[in-house]
């Protein structure tokens, strides 16, 4: 919906998804619109047996933002661990949310990594 309003292809347009893990803070991946988060991937990536993915109101208690609003901008130095999907390298820039409903940013997804402590890594699936 957002890259519609934008104009954009969904490809660049990044949204955040709250993944719980069994142990430990929550983490935030960054993927394209045009994706869906692979729950398997993530899972191997942290060493976790399983991960999920919360409901909307489960992630906007759980960052304290609201869905549509969550963003790894808006919650640096909380404790979250920030993947970002590698399709991201793809692009000079992408567009993510920047905490609150409405307000994005346009930024090279090398300086959203520097900000946020994020790491890149395939963490995504096609939508379908």
């Amino acid at each position: 919906m957002t890259a519609s309003l934008l104009n954009l292809p969904p490809e660049v347009v990044f949204k955040t998804i709250v993944v719980i893990r069994p142990k430990g803070k929550p983490l935030l991946c960054v993927i394209s619109g045009a994706n869906i988060v692979n729950v398997k991937a993530v899972a191997e990536l942290t060493g976790e047996k399983k991960v999920s993915i919360p409901t909307q109101s489960e992630a906007e208690s759980l960052t304290g933002l609201q869905a549509g609003g969550i963003s790894p901008l808006a919650l640096i130095n909380k404790g979250f661990t920030v993947y970002i999907d590698s399709s991201a390298l793809n692009y000079p820039e992408i567009h993510i949310s920047g905490g609150q409903r409405g307000l994005n940013l346009r930024l090279n997804p090398r300086d959203i990594q520097q900000l946020t402590n994020a790491r890149f890594a395939e963490i995504s699936s096609p939508l379908g």
